[in-house]
């Protein structure tokens, strides 16, 4: 399984604003983008991805931008993935019905996709934005 760069950005994303932005302070994509030195114009179509399964609100006008929907503890890594990448798993026939020459009742490898898949998700479901985030912000701090 490999992360596009639009679910490491997507997690970039939520990360910072977790960081900076909350119900007072919106926080814009063209800052967003400027900190992380991505494009602004790609953050634009993976944001949303976000704000579609309520990860993420968006507030119109002068004063506008984005914050989270949910506190940064509520969020897990597996959500942003999932949110902006679709299906995670490494193999199809893990979620859906495969197509392969091998029937998966007499499959050799199909257990072993799925005790990698199960890894997988319990990493991914275990670490939080906000523990992220708290990391982020000790790092930095560090380095003042």
């Amino acid at each position: 399984m490999k992360i596009s760069t639009k679910g490491q950005y997507a997690l970039e994303i939520v990360i910072d604003l977790a960081m900076y932005s909350d119900e007072e302070h919106l926080e814009s994509l063209k800052h967003i983008s400027e900190r992380r030195k991505l494009s602004e114009k790609y953050l634009e179509r993976i944001i949303k991805s976000l704000k579609k399964v309520n990860i993420v609100k968006s507030v119109r006008g002068a004063y506008g931008g984005y914050c989270l929907e949910k506190e940064p503890e509520d969020i897990t890594v597996l959500e942003v993935l999932e949110a902006s990448e679709g299906e995670l798993a490494p193999v199809a026939c893990l979620t859906a019905k495969s197509e392969c020459s091998t029937g998966c009742e007499v499959c050799p490898t199909k257990g072993t996709w799925g005790m990698m898949w199960e890894k997988i998700l319990e990493a991914a479901e275990s670490v939080t934005i906000g523990e992220i985030a708290d990391c982020a912000k000790r790092n930095a701090s560090k380095t003042l």
